[in-house]
């Protein structure tokens, strides 16, 4: 079973391994398918209501009012198209059937030529106005790789849209578009008040179909799909499908309290299970994304695991909660606070740890510098201590170029769990996590996950090594790699 994120090719999904089958819920190519908001007071005005002013929406007969809160907050969510460009290989034989080169290109190519070229290709999610100078949130696999943005309006109205910041690991994206007028806005509610059986609607972009409107309840809440570290998804049966991807999840008060993100489905349509990122995730991380662009990140420097019944007997623990530290980094703020293997953390920054993916949640939305007072159980002993959070450092990554113009390749070190995913035995090498489309590298065959070993017969043992390797190859015109791509290795000659 598969978790499916979109990705802009078709109607697809890109696949993140879990025990289930999620699609995420971009469009693409449709038509062929018919933080301290004082500091941000206008965006405080438009992504918080205060909850005694915002009641219930219903008919006379206490029903949901649907019709209402479709017609008050419809104008706020808005179409997001992308354009891309990719380079990808030319199916079938270059000059059709009758090509008298056809078995030549079925028995050394598969039926798939050598060649290639870049491709647009369209992408479509949904989005909505949290601010009137135009700011919108929408999916981080929405805008991803976006070469063009444009964000058309509920009135028909299209602008270009600029991004402001995006977090992958939470699926967050902030962009902007200058509008001459002031624009109808959203407002973020507070989704931790959300109860389960409460009623919800959707509204987005499925298919194409712009401004459809939806409605189910809360099914479930605090879901862990594993899509990310922050997993804390909102689950509902309201019907949502490929296109309503950053389209917003909102309450009977008629405030947001999620975006729509990611569906449970093995065909890749809605089968009453879709799942939403709460929204006082998104209002936490928007004033970094607004002002920086990027969200920087607690980090305590431990590994942890979930604690089941058999652990939690073999440790004499009364109920199996909390996060048990099967590792601690060393000279890494754990490590300093008196952080050992073995114990389990109950409290962080006086929030309680019930599970183990509470933890990460709870480091991650605290601010780096700050001595957050944590609780551990040792031997079934509490034990308070202060812990001083650091920041966390994203891998490193190295753009490689050379006097004689980009290569075209961006490659970053190798990690443990880069070596586990590959099947690798050891974190040796540099990993290519980007080839740039019509670049050297692209033109030598050298593809995205290829673990470079050699350049001109050189080990590349890290991005030391790496970087010497290009220094050292000078004004040479052919580099020489050695890559292992997949169970095999082989050489690749890159010409500047």
């Amino acid at each position: 079973m598969t978790i499916q994120r979109g990705q802009k090719s078709g109607v697809g999904m890109r696949l993140l391994v879990t025990a289930s089958l999620v699609s995420l819920l971009i469009g693409a190519g449709v038509s062929g398918i018919i933080q301290n908001y004082e500091a941000h007071a206008n965006l405080a005005q438009a992504a918080a209501v205060p909850v005694s002013e915002a009641k219930p929406v219903t008919t006379p007969q206490g029903l949901p009012d649907f019709a209402s809160l479709a017609k008050k907050l419809g104008p706020a969510v808005v179409n997001v198209s992308t354009t891309q460009i990719r380079r990808t290989a030319q199916e079938g034989p270059p000059f059709g059937e009758d090509d008298p080169f056809n078995e030549f290109w079925q028995r050394f190519f598969g039926g798939r030529t050598p060649r290639g070229g870049p491709q647009r290709q369209k992408g479509l999610g949904s989005g909505f106005i949290i601010d009137r100078d135009g700011t919108i949130v929408t999916n981080y696999h929405v805008v991803d790789g976006a070469q063009k943005i444009v964000v058309t309006l509920s009135d028909g109205r299209s602008f270009d849209g600029k991004v402001l910041g995006k977090d992958q690991k939470t699926d967050i994206a902030v962009i902007k578009i200058s509008a001459p007028h002031d624009l109808p806005t959203a407002a973020l509610g507070d989704s931790d008040r959300l109860e389960v059986g409460e009623w919800v609607m959707a509204i987005g972009n499925p298919f194409g179909l712009d401004h459809t409107v939806t409605s189910g309840i809360v099914s479930a809440k605090g879901r862990n799909i594993g899509a990310g570290p922050y997993d804390d998804f909102i689950q509902t049966d309201a019907s949502i499908n490929p296109g309503n991807s950053g389209g917003p999840l909102i309450n009977m008060r008629g405030e947001v309290v999620g975006i729509n993100t990611a569906i449970f489905s093995g065909t890749g349509g809605n089968v009453g299970i879709g799942f939403a990122i709460p929204a006082n995730l998104v209002k936490d991380l928007l004033p970094q994304l607004k002002d920086k662009g990027k969200i920087v990140r607690g980090f305590v420097g431990v590994t942890i695991q979930k604690i089941t019944p058999d652990l939690a007997d073999s440790l004499a623990l009364k109920q199996a909660t909390g996060a048990l530290v099967a590792d601690v980094t060393k000279d890494g703020p754990a490590d300093r606070a008196g952080i050992k293997t073995g114990d389990v953390i109950t409290e962080f920054d006086h929030k309680e740890i019930k599970d183990s993916a509470d933890l990460p949640l709870q480091v991650a939305r605290t601010a780096p510098g700050k001595t957050a007072p944590v609780k551990v159980l040792r031997n079934n002993k509490e034990m308070a201590l202060n812990l001083t959070v650091g920041e966390m450092r994203e891998t490193r990554e190295v753009v490689a170029s050379s006097r004689e113009g980009n290569l075209g390749l961006a490659v970053q070190a190798m990690t443990p769990q880069i070596a586990e995913s590959l099947g690798l035995d050891k974190a040796e090498g540099v990993v290519i996590s980007s080839v740039q489309a019509g670049s050297p590298g692209d033109d030598a065959g050298l593809q995205r996950g290829d673990v470079i070993a050699e350049i001109n017969h050189r080990p590349v043992r890290n991005l030391s090594d790496y970087e010497r390797a290009i220094s050292e190859a000078g004004k040479n015109k052919t580099l020489l790699f050695l890559v292992r791509r997949g169970e095999g290795t082989l050489f690749l000659a890159l010409k500047r």
